[in-house]
This record gives structure tokens, sequence and C-alpha cells, in this order.
């Protein structure tokens, strides 16, 4: 497994896995929901990288390029919702889908859809709706880019060394 060390105070880490289906950048402050995400969506194909906060996850999506980002919205630093408003602000990064990964109540829905969020996902959540709900925005975001068949996440950066 590749580590890279980023500016902020944790680590952010990415792993290459034959025949990936896409790259998706994990936001959230908590490392065992964070590792938790990261295992499910492995097992699943994707190539996962992680953040351990908003400031984080804006300071790393350049150098990662990922295909989708889940997020979690309480978080020290910056916010899910701060971090998807400057996602959506960012033409680099405006059409990169962003799911809410958190208690999903009726505030955060609202909030998430006035920043520009894609999909929710509520805590506790099964993993197999983890991975339909990622795998469901790469696919919308590949055929919204046209790259139906092409392998998600290459030739956008390549993977972390």
């Amino acid at each position: 497994m590749a580590k890279t060390r980023t500016r902020g105070p944790g680590r952010t880490y990415s792993r290459v896995v034959p025949g990936v289906s896409g790259r998706v950048l994990v936001v959230d402050d908590n490392k065992v929901i964070r590792q938790l995400i990261k295992v499910n969506l492995e097992l699943e194909g994707f190539e996962v990288v992680t953040a351990n906060d908003g400031a984080e996850c804006l300071d790393v999506v350049h150098q990662v390029c990922p295909d989708a980002i889940t997020l979690d919205v309480v978080m020290p630093r910056l916010d899910g919702f701060g971090a998807a408003a400057q996602l959506r602000a960012d033409p680099r990064t405006r059409d990169v889908p962003v799911a809410i990964v958190s208690a999903c109540t009726q505030h955060e829905v609202e909030a998430g859809i006035a920043a520009g969020v894609d999909a929710f996902l509520a805590k506790p959540f099964e993993p197999t709706e983890l991975v339909r709900v990622v795998r469901r925005l790469i696919e919308h975001k590949d055929r919204r880019d046209g790259r139906k068949g092409a392998p998600a996440g290459r030739g956008r950066g390549g993977p972390l060394q």
C-alpha cells in the first residue's frame, strides 16, 4: 500500500487495484468509518484515497482526480457542506459526483442539496448500499462525460505513487 503525505496533519492513503472500477475520495474524520468505507469499496474493485476532513479533501482532490467523493457532514476545520460547496465552486471539481454519508437528517439533506450534493447515504449503512450509490454516481458521470466503457479514474492523474 502506497502512502502519500499531504500538507494536512493526517495521511492520505491510496491503493492501486487491478481492474479498478473508479477512484473514490473518502472523507471522514472518524478513522473507523473511513476504513470501513475504504475496505468495502476496495473489495468491489474501487481505488480509494482517504482524507480526514473537508480541508484535507480540498488539499488533495486535484492530486488524486477522483471519480466520486464521499463526505461526512460533521468534521473539524471544514465540514462536508463547506467542502461540497467549495468543490462545486471550483471549475476543476464542479462535475465530480459527491455523496454525503451521514445521519441524513432533513436539515442535512436540505443543506446538502443547497451545496450541490448528488446523493445521500444514511449512517449506519449497508455496505452493499454504499457500493451501489458510489457505482451509480460514477456510471452517471461516465455517461455524462462520454466515457462509456473506459475505465474510470485513469488518464487524469494516474495512481498515486
